[in-house]
């Protein structure tokens, strides 16, 4: 949709709710998006990377322009331009926080270009790393570095977001620096069909977020939690967060979400490439032009954009579905993620089988999951099972949707192939954050400076 109302009219409720509903396409027209962060470090001795310098972000982004990329660039208030990412085709880098760098993948129509996506991304970036002596890390949560450690990267919503969290949480500075996740991103046909899914993939969430975990550590030692990256998002930000209850609840659609961004805090309003810091105020003042940042000035649909992308619950409506609750970690598990929530979403069977594993739980069982899971991971209960057991049913039945789906690489191997490490978690019990545990425990002497050789991309 245009950034603006054709007639220049004040957007209404409608027009906000509408801007969701576009999003809906045909199944046939249906794909897969995946992002994954990755912590930058610098492999003489595994520091952290600063923004500037011959050998810093900034040089790692242009180096990778060799490739193709072409830059991305923000206004700085003095008139200048600074790189923040990169673009090719459909796909996105951008820069977070504290110098993650993400993949932003294409929109593709099978895992199998997923993961042959997601190997070229790390192989161009691995080939411009180690002209600079830099690193990749695959892990939820940096397992050395203090938060004070961590350089700010040169973007203007960051600076705002900085500000602001403080204020509504306790870990909300963890998230932005310190934290990496993998995401996948799917379509919905039309409303109802996004309800289902988002039913769906909500209340499951929990159970990937402990098929991935894999962050045990915080500044040198284990933290108590297997996944520290989402026990991060237990105290972030309340408004903008958590497990959406609403969703569940009879007569949810496009509008009762629109409702509710409505009701979040804002951070920003972009104006002439510069971000204005409107941190705290309210999305409807500002459709009735009272913003006193911008006193009778009123929204566009790309303001609601905007808007809608600094809500943090654990499945995101835009105009797609973004399932958000896994820790990062190695190729393998960046191309399963996907996978998973394909198998389980874009087959009708397999979508029905998910959700008769989950429609009975209460509002408390999914409030109670988002709270156990992040120490408990797959030892968790959820109504009188335990989650490993829910996971297990969970990876089958994403299996035989990929399979139903029937999406071939070279005409012989379908895409269920890439569920054998979370089928090998959920069947042992064991997750990645529990192995790297008993590494530390043992072979590494109680010492987790190991992991950035062992498990470095």
């Amino acid at each position: 949709m245009a950034e603006t109302i054709a007639d220049d009219r004040p957007l209404t409720l409608a027009d906000l709710t509408g801007w969701f509903a576009v999003g809906g396409k045909p199944t046939s027209e249906f794909r897969v998006g995946a992002e994954h962060e990755k912590f930058v470090f610098r492999t003489a001795d595994r520091s952290t990377v600063d923004y500037y310098g011959a050998a810093g972000i900034e040089a790692l982004m242009k180096g990778l322009m060799r490739f193709g990329w072409e830059g991305t660039y923000e206004a700085t208030p003095e008139g200048g331009q600074t790189l923040i990412g990169l673009n090719r085709g459909m796909a996105n880098i951008s820069l977070e926080p504290g110098g993650q760098f993400e993949l932003s993948g294409a929109p593709l129509a099978t895992m199998h270009d997923i993961c042959e996506e997601t190997g070229q991304h790390l192989d161009e970036v691995k080939t411009v790393a180690a002209e600079l002596g830099l690193g990749f890390l695959g892990l939820g949560f940096t397992p050395q570095w203090r938060r004070d450690e961590i350089p700010v990267m040169p973007k203007g919503r960051y600076k705002i977001m900085r500000a602001y969290m403080p204020k509504v949480g306790g870990k909300g500075l963890d998230m932005m620096f310190r934290t990496c996740t993998v995401q996948a991103n799917l379509d919905f046909e039309n409303e109802a069909d996004m309800v289902a899914k988002f039913r769906v993939s909500l209340a499951l969430q929990p159970i990937a977020t402990a098929l991935f975990a894999n962050s045990p550590f915080i500044e040198g030692k284990p933290s108590g939690f297997l996944t520290a990256r989402a026990n991060v998002w237990t105290d972030t930000d309340a408004d903008r967060t958590g497990m959406l209850g609403f969703v569940f609840e009879d007569g949810f659609g496009f509008e009762t979400y629109a409702r509710y961004a409505l009701q979040v805090p804002m951070y920003f309003v972009k104006r002439q490439g510069l971000y204005i810091d409107v941190a705290g105020r309210s999305f409807a003042d500002f459709m009735d032009g009272r913003l006193p940042e911008l006193p009778g000035e009123r929204p566009t649909l790309k303001d609601w954009a905007d808007h809608t992308s600094t809500i943090f619950p654990e499945v995101r409506l835009k105009q797609y579905l973004e399932m958000r609750g896994a820790d990062g970690g190695p190729v393998s598990r960046l191309c399963a993620l996907p996978a998973l929530w394909t198998g389980l979403l874009y087959d009708p069977a397999a979508q029905a089988a998910a959700w008769d594993l989950c429609k009975h739980w209460t509002q408390e069982d999914r409030a109670a999951l988002i709270r156990d899971v992040p120490r408990l991971a797959l030892n968790a209960q959820v109504a009188g099972r335990s989650v490993r057991d829910v996971a297990r049913d969970m990876v089958a039945i994403a299996a035989q949707g990929l399979k139903a789906r029937n999406r071939l690489s070279g005409g012989l191997v379908d895409e269920s192939g890439y569920l054998g490490e979370l089928e090998d978690i959920a069947d042992t019990g064991v997750t990645a954050a529990e192995r790297l545990l008993s590494l530390y425990h043992g072979a590494w002497g109680g010492d987790v400076g190991p992991v950035y050789d062992t498990f470095a991309y």
